[in-house]
């Protein structure tokens, strides 16, 4: 590790330095952090499957303490790629900042965790504390799913309460939103542009992008698709289009639209995908669709309150990202809290505030403390 860092900035430092991205193995990291937690002698579950491109992941369940209740801590291992134009997994503190792919989503946020737990003396655990470490959340939460289907330490478990540390600068959060990712495809046939004896996907799919740019105003002006709610209350519909890089006169054979409609609680949701693989079908294009649920928690709970007592905020908020909380609330009563700001995640230069960071391992031993001792 690094010196002269505080430990907390010391092992955010160890854990950005390993590459995690989404697409590759993270058996490195989930090696280290199984290592750190044996060294702090909590009890460890290592998970493994292979993922859709025949990628072994690994995941990580530990415990320190024992008995039934407690509070889980639940994080994830994954980033998404370092781009072009910095040093992504050279970490480097700089003004303040903890720089580096995952210093905020969220490998500053498992430091913060760690070093709490490390505080406040295991032997002193009235309640168990479980920390998960998951694969894949970046690319639809596959590692919790995995997690909450085959571990044998959390399905023995009674948790209470948990946390799932994605960056809210430490404001406490009760909901975010879900949403549905589809993936139009329309076929072509490839042939010199010249002859006219090919046919362009292009143009076969263009008349269905055209249905779909003035549907984004529909979702923007009509009250059926929005919840106030949220900010924004709109539900973030997004289109991207490729046809694969097809030079200008060949007629391309294969062009891709990805769309994305965010979920929310009472916003047209069901009725906007439905008519969005509707228009595809009429269309004769294929379509794929994957889906993330919303979360929606109490805003008002003991658990809320004592998290907005210990970060002085108001009440709890909602976020327009989605988490694992999704998941997890399937297992216990969970909320969102954590160090650092969405706004920097995925970005090049990605960085987390050393203060955010100090404080995220204060009031995580201070919840700890509160719940477990």
């Amino acid at each position: 590790m690094k010196q002269g860092k505080t430990e907390v900035v010391e092992l955010a430092q160890a854990l950005i330095d390993i590459p995690s991205v989404s697409a590759d193995s993270n058996q490195e990291v989930i090696a280290f952090c199984t290592d750190w937690a044996t060294q702090h002698s909590l009890e460890t579950e290592r998970l493994t499957y292979v993922d859709e491109a025949g990628v072994e992941k690994h995941c990580l369940v530990a415990r320190a303490g024992s008995g039934s209740g407690g509070l889980g801590f639940f994080t994830h291992t994954d980033t998404v790629p370092g781009l072009e134009g910095w040093e992504p997994f050279a970490s480097e503190v700089r003004n303040g900042r903890l720089l580096g792919r995952g210093s905020c989503d969220m490998k500053g946020p498992i430091a913060a965790v760690l070093c709490a737990l490390a505080e406040v003396g295991l032997q002193n655990l009235k309640q168990p504390v479980y920390v998960t470490f998951s694969a894949d959340e970046e690319v639809g939460h596959v590692g919790a799913t995995h997690i909450i289907e085959h571990s044998c330490l959390l399905q023995e478990a009674s948790i209470r309460h948990g946390i799932v540390t994605e960056p809210t600068r430490m404001v406490p959060v009760y909901a975010h939103k879900g949403g549905a990712f589809m993936a139009v495809h329309a076929q072509g046939k490839a042939a010199h542009s010249s002859t006219e004896q090919g046919e362009s996907s292009n143009f076969r799919i263009a008349p269905f992008l055209a249905e779909m740019a003035a549907l984004k105003q529909t979702f923007l002006q009509d009250p059926l698709y929005r919840n106030d709610e949220f900010d924004p209350p709109t539900n973030g519909f997004n289109m991207t289009i490729t046809d694969f890089g097809c030079a200008t006169n060949v007629t391309a054979d294969h062009t891709m639209s990805c769309l994305s409609v965010r979920n929310m609680p009472d916003s047209g949701y069901d009725e906007a995908v439905a008519y969005i693989e509707e228009r595809a079908a009429a269309f004769e294009l294929a379509l794929t669709k994957k889906e993330i649920p919303y979360f929606y928690g109490q805003q008002e709970s003991t658990f809320a309150a004592l998290l907005c007592h210990i970060s002085g905020e108001r009440r709890a908020v909602t976020v327009p990202y989605g988490t694992e909380a999704s998941h997890y609330s399937e297992v216990t009563d969970v909320l969102v809290w954590g160090p650092g700001d969405i706004a920097q995640a995925h970005t090049v230069g990605e960085f987390i505030d050393l203060s955010q960071l100090r404080q995220g391992q204060a009031m995580y031993r201070a919840a700890i403390e509160a719940l477990c001792l």
